[in-house]
């Protein structure tokens, strides 16, 4: 299922849904890993999950792998689980950078409440660049700077010829508005759990998918932390085990760890405490992976 390489898609190929993990990190400055973002390709269109630091970067590197749609002009429809900054860092660069780089349509973008008050912002912040790349020799398109914003609620908030993406609501500590996606194309449905912690919702919502992307903790590693940090992670993420018990439950025909927070062990300890108690295909999400 994982593909590497530098090859070119055959047009057939394009048709396929394909994964592409554009960035993997957490709020830990791992200079491996960028911050949160995932893209679905299909039909040589690309629809961006989570924004995470270097997100522009990182989708032209796929590019280079042969997705000519994650190209920076081509990046104009964008999915938001929830407003943390590790996840959201990326949106002024993912805006601003496609805009310059010849984007020929405003970037549309679906988040939960105050997704529009955060987009709002970064415009007002880059006004006299904005303004200076259309008004001056630059003679910029002033509709690639053109942000077209939907908050959303749970149930079907997209849908095209390609594709239909459906928002659930998951347990993310005290964040009010966080959310999942699933993404159902003709060939592949393609579940993401945002972050969160154990989720029932979750569970109904991604039951039997060919693929779930899941945000995972060390349960060996958050013994060593200190008792604050034992207080978070637990409220807000989903540890090792209680990941194998969802996928138990879910069935997902592959198991992507994302978000990986080791906590000082390493990510092969890391999938090995999943598969201790899960028997079925799991793998660690890497930068730049494509399934």
């Amino acid at each position: 299922m994982l593909w590497i390489g530098t090859c070119a898609f055959s047009k057939a190929q394009n048709t396929e849904t394909k994964l592409v993990l554009l960035g993997t990190g957490s709020p830990f400055a791992d200079p491996n890993k960028s911050g949160p973002s995932m893209a679905i390709v299909v039909n040589n269109t690309s629809y961006i999950v989570d924004c995470g630091p270097g997100v522009v970067r990182r989708a032209a590197q796929a590019k280079e792998l042969g997705f000519s749609s994650l190209e920076a002009a081509q990046l104009k429809t964008l999915f938001i689980t929830h407003l943390h900054s590790d996840h959201t860092i990326g949106l002024a660069d993912l805006i601003l950078t496609p805009a310059v780089l010849d984007r020929n349509a405003p970037i549309t973008i679906y988040g939960p409440v105050g997704t529009k008050k955060m987009t709002h912002h970064i415009m007002e912040a880059y006004k006299e660049d904005i303004d200076i790349r259309i008004k001056g020799l630059e003679k910029g398109d002033a509709i690639a700077y053109k942000v077209n914003t939907t908050e959303i609620k749970e149930g079907e908030i997209y849908k095209d010829s390609n594709i239909s993406v459906t928002a659930f609501k998951v347990n993310h500590g005290q964040w009010e508005n966080a959310f999942g996606f699933v993404f159902q194309t003709k060939d592949k449905k393609i579940v993401f759990s945002g972050d969160c912690t154990y989720s029932e919702n979750l569970i109904k919502y991604a039951k039997d998918c060919d693929i779930l992307v899941h945000e995972v903790y060390s349960d060996a590693g958050l013994k060593k932390r200190t008792q604050r940090w034992q207080d978070y992670h637990s409220t807000f993420h989903t540890s090792t085990y209680q990941l194998a018990d969802i996928a138990k439950q879910v069935k997902p025909k592959l198991l992507i760890l994302n978000h990986q927070l080791t906590f000082g062990t390493t990510l092969q300890s890391l999938l090995e405490e999943v598969k201790s108690k899960y028997t079925g295909a799991v793998v660690n999400g890497a930068d730049l992976d494509v399934y």
